[in-house]
């Protein structure tokens, strides 16, 4: 709980809740939005690696070997996969993303993961294959040695590991072929701003930032998520540049107040719309230990008693004098920080009080539990 305070009470410290933050004084548009057509395409294939030091896919991989036999036959062997030995071969799904505006020629990154047993993935080399999209087009050709990032030997029964060696990737070993068309601009000159996390308040704030650095340029937000703009009659002729200076313009987010919650982890964050009411918050802990020890049981001499083994059961209960900390009117997460501060919560604790304190109608955000 003190690392969790003290990480609010720096962020207070330097301003990043406070109304004339730097962060509050607006970000970038290109940083909280992206330009209608300016989008990535994911791309999927099916392939083999080969170059495996006996780490491949097993006979209960039956694809593997039907796959090799195929491979094979393009290239006029023809071998039954039923008599094909995959040790050092292994059956994968290559993944790969093609940005916005990628030309012909350009490469990608790709992400090479085991589809069947293979043991590991380490040393071996990736054979052409074809990377298609959702419409079943190739768009790119991925080939290459991989990189796995770690290691897997063992030998006499011993085992040592490091990362994941079951997934691999080939920095820019993806060739694109064909392009996907993309354009930034609509049929009448103008660009629509979608932003990554709709708000009306922001989609305004975009729309007048933008009409008031270019008054020529009509600007209007649509939608909570949507904002057009009209390029001006002087940007016809460069309109690539007039893009470029209308991502850097600076607008004000604004987002709903939250507090996400991830009890797994036990971590806690609150942006700075957050407000509570008025309200006293009492925090006490009763902590129950029950401990039981064997005791042995000696009869006195020639008593005729036997000597038996009895439980001894001690309870012990500890309980911490609760605290009422009183938070005023229109308290922010600063004051709210340090009410919890001075209860000593823990993160567990601090997630049952803000759930007391929205059940109470005394925290106005929302609770995101994750």
């Amino acid at each position: 709980m003190k690392i969790i305070t003290a990480i609010l009470a720096g962020l207070l410290a330097y301003g990043m809740f406070a109304q004339n933050a730097p962060s509050a004084m607006g970000v970038r548009i290109k940083d909280i939005a992206s330009l209608r057509g300016a989008r990535s395409n994911q791309l999927i294939g099916y392939g083999l690696v080969v170059g495996l030091e006996g780490t491949g896919d097993s006979k209960s991989s039956p694809f593997t070997a039907q796959a090799m036999s195929n491979m094979l036959e393009r290239f006029g062997i023809t071998i039954p996969s039923s008599e094909l030995k995959v040790k050092n071969v292994a059956a994968v799904m290559v993944t790969a993303e093609l940005p916005a505006y990628a030309r012909a020629g350009s490469k990608v990154d790709v992400v090479i993961s085991s589809l069947g047993d293979a043991r590991s993935l380490q040393g071996g080399t990736l054979l052409q294959t074809p990377l298609t999209g959702a419409d079943g087009r190739v768009y790119a050709v991925a080939q290459g040695p991989m990189s796995i990032g770690g290691f897997n030997f063992s030998a006499g029964g011993n085992q040592v590991q490091k990362n994941h060696t079951t997934v691999g990737r080939i920095p820019e070993g993806a060739l694109v072929e064909n392009e996907v068309p993309s354009a930034f601009l609509q049929a009448d000159s103008s660009v629509i701003i979608q932003l990554k996390q709709p708000d009306f308040t922001t989609a305004s704030r975009i729309a007048q930032a933008i009409q008031e650095a270019y008054p020529g340029a009509a600007a209007q937000a649509l939608d909570p998520g949507t904002v057009r703009a009209q390029m001006p009659p002087q940007a016809q002729n460069s309109p690539v540049a007039w893009i470029a200076q209308l991502e850097t313009l600076k607008v004000k987010p604004d987002a709903a107040a939250r507090v996400i919650v991830n009890e797994r982890t036990g971590t806690i964050v609150v942006n700075g719309d957050v407000k509570i009411a008025p309200i006293a918050i009492a925090h006490g802990s009763l902590s129950i230990r029950i401990e039981t020890k064997p005791k042995v049981s000696q009869p006195p001499p020639f008593s005729g008693g036997d000597t038996v083994v009895v439980p001894k059961t001690e309870i012990k209960v500890d309980e911490e004098t609760a605290r009422l900390i009183a938070v005023p009117e229109g308290a922010s997460v600063e004051s709210l920080a340090k009410a919890l501060n001075a209860l000593g919560v823990t993160p567990r604790d601090l997630i049952a009080i803000l759930q007391a304190l929205k059940s109470a109608g005394a925290l106005y955000a929302e609770i995101v539990v994750q």
